[in-house]
């Protein structure tokens, strides 16, 4: 399967060409660091991976991209690519998330392990989801609390692995590890901040189309709303 990979969901704004079965082949990627200005990047960046793949997007597959959680714009830029590539090749897009775009190199590294994927969403919050042994989901994506998140992830990998090992992995590793009971040993940590785009690449391969729709992952509400003290009355 030939699947083109988009993620802009954090703090890169990255692509790629794979061949995910069989041999998985990498035909083209790209990744350029970035917190802002994925809008602008994006199209450009696509045209430069499709051009040293030398294929045309009808050529592809599948289209998989990134629904979150992670930045409200972001997110909109990249799931609005995925859908009109989808739109205009007739080709199905799906969406991946990112806290499982995370955990999934580790997971497949060691299935003996327990990986909480940890996104930093400020102010002493994280996006978390608990993935036990085996790549099994222990609790949904979801926004909790520093302290809520560490008993959580305590508990849930305990009960899942009590012998296992634990790995805190994304933006918000770090800071989790930082709210580890005193006393006790923390975990090891991998503070990426953006998924590989293979891995987005694989799981978008592995998904059913069907179940798996290119719909935004936000998990809060923005911080941005309208005033109601600023609309106008309705007639």
């Amino acid at each position: 399967m030939r699947v083109l990979a988009i993620d802009t969901a954090l703090d890169a704004c990255a692509a790629g060409v794979f061949e995910t079965d069989g041999g998985e082949k990498t035909l083209a990627r790209e990744s350029v660091a970035m917190a802002r200005g994925h809008a602008e990047a994006l199209m450009p960046l696509l045209a430069r991976l499709m051009d040293v793949a030398s294929i045309d997007f009808s050529e592809l597959d599948r289209i998989a991209v990134t629904v979150g959680p992670g930045s409200f714009t972001g997110l909109r830029v990249g799931i609005a690519a995925a859908r009109g590539i989808a739109l205009a090749t007739g080709k199905p897009a799906v969406g991946v998330s990112t806290l499982a775009a995370l955990a999934a190199p580790h997971l497949a590294e060691n299935e003996d392990r327990s990986v909480v994927a940890a996104i930093d969403a400020h102010h002493e919050q994280v996006y978390l989801q608990i993935f036990g042994p085996g790549g099994r989901s222990l609790a949904p994506p979801l926004l909790a609390p520093l302290g809520e998140a560490v008993h959580m992830t305590m508990h849930l990998t305990a009960a899942s692995a009590p012998t296992g090992p634990v790995l805190l992995v994304g933006s918000g590793a770090a800071i989790l590890a930082a709210a580890w009971p005193a006393g006790m040993k923390r975990p090891p940590i991998d503070a990426r901040t953006a998924p590989d785009i293979f891995w987005v690449a694989r799981l978008g391969g592995a998904a059913d189309a069907m179940r798996a729709l290119p719909k935004p992952l936000y998990l809060r509400r923005p911080d941005a709303r309208p005033q109601d003290a600023a609309r106008l009355p309705r007639r």
